[in-house]
């Protein structure tokens, strides 16, 4: 493979693991700079180094702020620009990173509440995978209900196995057990919850099975990441029990992510 010039504004780090779940998302590690610094929940631009000119696409560090390596999920787009090559890495390879994260799925973007809902499809649950090992999320909120909507089971793998494995954490082990809910559904194969989250919510079944109250403004808070669908129809379900959309600069009761890789 030709090798081209790094750009001044990109760190060119080591590959360290992967894993393929399905055809459709893998997962991988990479070296971490030793200068970089992120807010769990924060994306970066991750590109290749097989271009002049490389394709950069933005993906949610999964790992948590404190982490010495970086992890990332990822879908697989048979002919995409970047994922087409990305699936393909091994250890050892090069990754490229762009040096500056940024990002609106972060704690200081929501107001003080007790219970933070946490809304994702597929891949979109790398930044959360990121937040609930953070140690800042179960100081800020009693209870952390996690939803992940995915076409296959087997797409639930990463997150299902991350939550079991907190029960252990030394670090958040205590609070992860006692605060933190994990609610997963498909919408394709047999599984025994079904159907999009935003279906579940409006028809009640979400807050039948779970047990938990309609949602409150005044006491309950949330993030979102998935498809732009699922942004559109999360956005209108929440907005239809008072809350409002925040930001970094304007913090309210829920915060969604556009820059969302799948």
């Amino acid at each position: 493979m030709r090798k081209f010039p790094i750009p001044e504004n990109v760190f060119a780090q080591t590959v360290t693991a992967v894993k393929h779940y399905t055809d459709r998302v893998f997962h991988f590690r990479i070296t971490r700079p030793a200068s970089f610094r992120f807010r769990s929940g924060e994306f970066v631009m991750i590109g290749l180094p097989n271009a002049e000119k490389p394709v950069f696409r933005a993906y949610s560090v999964a790992s948590p702020s404190w982490e010495e390596e970086m992890e990332f999920l990822s879908i697989k787009v048979q002919g995409g620009p970047l994922t087409e090559h990305l699936q393909k890495v091994t250890p050892g390879n090069t990754v490229l990173m762009r040096k500056k994260p940024t990002g609106t799925l972060v704690l200081d973007a929501l107001l003080p509440g007790e219970r933070l809902y946490l809304f994702s499809t597929g891949t979109g649950v790398a930044p959360f995978a990121s937040l609930i090992r953070d140690p800042e999320t179960y100081e800020k909120f009693e209870e952390v209900i996690l939803v992940q909507t995915c076409r296959e089971v087997a797409e639930l793998i990463y997150i299902t196995e991350l939550v079991d494995g907190l029960k252990h954490d030394p670090l958040i082990g205590e609070q992860a057990t006692s605060k933190l809910r994990l609610h997963t559904t498909t919408t394709r194969e047999a599984f025994p919850r079904m159907g999009r989250i935003t279906d579940l919510i409006r028809s009640g079944a979400f807050f039948c099975e779970t047990g938990l109250p309609l949602f409150d403004p005044a006491q309950d808070r949330a993030m979102i990441c998935g498809s732009m669908e699922m942004l559109k129809d999360s956005k209108t379900v929440l907005e239809s029990f008072g809350l409002v959309e925040g930001a970094n600069n304007a913090p309210a009761t829920y915060v969604v992510e556009r820059a969302f890789v799948g």
